[in-house]
């Protein structure tokens, strides 16, 4: 704790050196300019005015940090191992949120807000291509989308051509019409040709994975947001005939009237829903917005109107269902920072991100100066296939193990390393899977040069640089305190002994009091602890050891004013003082007064040895730090200095 104090309180005296200006001041050879400590000045000055003494206090303060610093930097301590290994794991916590291209993230999340303001009436028809198609399947299925578009130019109703010709199982029945979607309902694509196609029009044939999508937009309205619900589900069996859902008709209709009779929706949730899941809940679901399910289920939810509002039983394809308002969460209309924060989450979920990574690549390609080798490609397959195959080759056309392959100013990649990645990379389906050696090399070189950059992250971001140098040497700081101050005036008995002797007239009680002061987790086991100890407080002990932690207490002789008594009035010895509540865990403090001290006195050793110790520290630190100054010779340039204002 104490290191987690000290670092978080030192660590802001850091602020990146090397920029061009004027210098301020120097130590042995080192410099700080102007600007180093107006920056450092201004993170940490707390006065309101910036006068010429705050700005020579500081100046101490900076310059003391400086020394110190390079005196760790002379012991080397950024060398131990643990020193490295905080810095590593800091490194890793902190290099992912600079690894980023803000204008093309920043574009993705105020078109995702502009894209949520709306919701959109989409029909669809969809051409299905087979998961791993032949050219002949793709040309088959892009001819059937082909002749549905003609048929569309042709004036044809987007519904009939729909149920004609689309892949999509519930087209023969909704004629294609999948209700509203909005930003993050669809694949990134779809969702592009979803707001891209004007109200009342369809679109161009689009291709994905998955096949070929032809859109209409049928109407856009304002978006609705998100609702909470609850539903009780009678689920159709498999086959149903049209008896059994007659009969489930029947059994929701039932249902649905005792609902309407005051009946609590939980219990009859858990009675009668088939949902496997949201039964156990009391028939809650999780929070939703449109496209989430299907048509007929969003329509009726969402005409609720008010809280506590339930619909009569609703027919989808999976049976029928109650469903009862509990909470709308309409949507901000404003791109607030909550709001926007939340969008850039979501984006960062969603594999538009590639978006904004694909102009990262491009950005990093450039700054980290890669090189391509010549190699010819062929070979490169061939050896590679070899490879895959256990059948080592050791040389081809002029290309090994040791060939290279590109580079950076400070890594060569060789075709051993693609080896060993391609190696890896045909187990993991995501990466290898219906792709060429190209395809995946291509990856590879991608990956590789994210990989370079994030590990060389300092050499290109400033703002890395600085944060990671500030933990560095505020991590260093700490360590030579340790040694040199914190663990010498705490080991150094004799020498705190000597110091209080000279010392001693600094230490004085002022009204106080020998006092016990207990704090429980609440009134409630505060008034049992009380009551117990009003005839037996010599019990106290064993009363502590009995409350399961319920219960802390400390002993001693405290200032009064150290004491949990509102206002700083009552101190009554051989009574208990009034509870105390403590913001913000309400945990409740008070104070047995066993004997109170008006007259101001002088304290011992024992009583005195933390206010000593602090002192002896502070004692230390001033004569080391004069050392520090005779080896580091400081030269302040007064005439910049009173540039400074």
């Amino acid at each position: 704790m104490r290191k987690m104090v000290f670092f978080f309180s030192v660590i802001t005296l850091f602020i990146a050196s090397g920029l061009d200006a004027q210098t301020l001041f120097t130590y042995g050879k080192n410099s700080v300019s102007k600007q180093e400590f107006l920056k450092a000045f201004k993170k940490n000055n707390n006065e309101k005015s910036n006068s010429e003494k705050s700005y020579r206090n500081y100046l101490e303060l900076y310059i003391r940090f400086k020394l110190k610093v390079q005196a760790a930097y002379d012991m080397k301590l950024d060398t131990l191992r643990t020193q490295q290994t905080e810095l590593q794991n800091f490194r890793n916590q902190v290099a992912d949120s600079y690894i980023n291209d803000n204008a093309s993230m920043n574009k993705l999340v105020n078109e995702a807000f502009e894209r949520s303001q709306k919701d959109i009436h989409l029909a669809h028809i969809f051409i299905a291509t087979p998961k791993n198609a032949t050219p002949a399947d793709t040309l088959k299925a892009f001819q059937k989308a082909n002749t549905a578009y003609a048929e569309l130019k042709n004036g044809k109703k987007f519904g009939e051509i729909a149920a004609k010709y689309s892949d999509d199982t519930t087209a023969k029945q909704n004629h294609g019409d999948i209700g509203y979607i909005t930003v993050f309902t669809l694949p990134y694509d779809l969702e592009n040709l979803a707001y891209t196609t004007a109200s009342g029009k369809f679109s161009k044939i689009f291709r994905s994975h998955a096949g070929y999508h032809i859109f209409k937009n049928l109407g856009d309205r304002k978006a609705i947001g998100k609702i909470r619900t609850a539903q009780i589900l009678f689920v159709f069996p498999p086959n149903a005939s049209d008896a059994v859902k007659s009969d489930i008709k029947q059994r929701a209709d039932s249902v649905y009237n005792l609902l309407k009779n005051g009946a609590n929706f939980g219990e009859l949730a858990k009675k009668y829903s088939g949902d496997n899941l949201s039964y156990q809940t009391n028939g809650e679901l999780a929070e939703f917005g449109v496209g989430k399910y299907e048509k007929t289920f969003e329509d009726a939810a969402f005409a609720l109107k008010k809280d506590g509002d339930i619909t009569e039983p609703v027919l989808t394809t999976l049976g029928y269902h109650i469903i009862k308002r509990l909470r709308a969460n309409p949507l901000s209309a404003t791109a607030n920072k909550p709001t926007m924060d939340g969008l850039k989450q979501l984006v960062l979920a969603d594999p538009r991100v590639n978006v904004s990574k694909k102009i990262l690549l491009q950005k990093i390609l450039a700054e980290t100066n890669l090189k391509r080798a010549a190699v010819d490609e062929n070979s490169l397959w061939i050896i590679t296939d070899s490879a895959l195959r256990n059948k080592t080759i050791q040389s081809l056309n002029g290309i090994d193990n040791k060939t290279l392959l590109f580079s950076f100013p400070k890594k060569n990649i060789l075709v051993a390393d693609w080896l060993g990645y391609v190696k890896t990379a045909r187990n993991i389906p995501a990466i290898s899977s219906g792709k060429t050696y190209k395809e995946v090399y291509e990856q590879y070189l991608e990956t590789t040069v994210f990989e370079y950059y994030r590990n060389h992250l300092e050499d290109f971001n400033k703002d890395f640089a600085f944060q990671l140098n500030e933990f560095k040497e505020g991590n260093m700081l700490f360590e030579i305190m340790q040694r040199k101050i914190w663990n010498l005036a705490s080991l150094d008995s004799i020498g705190l002994k000597n110091y209080f002797e000279a010392n001693k007239n600094k230490y004085w009680w002022d009204a106080s009091a020998d006092a016990v002061v207990f704090t429980c987790n609440n009134e409630t086991a505060a008034s049992r602890v009380k009551n117990k100890l009003q005839n037996n407080i010599d019990g106290w002990k064993k009363l502590l050891d009995a409350s399961d932690g319920s219960t802390q207490a400390d002993s001693g002789r405290f200032l009064l004013t150290q004491l949990p008594i509102p206002e700083q009035k009552g101190f009554n010895e051989k009574q208990f003082t009034s509870f105390v509540v403590n913001q913000p865990d309400n945990t409740v403090t008070f104070a047995y007064i066993i004997k109170v001290y008006s007259e101001r006195s002088p304290r011992n050793f024992s009583e005195a040895r933390g206010l000593a110790t602090n002192d002896y520290q502070n004692y230390l630190e001033d004569r080391w730090v004069e050392e520090l100054k005779n080896k580091y010779t400081v030269n302040i340039e007064e005439a910049v200095f009173k540039s400074l204002k």
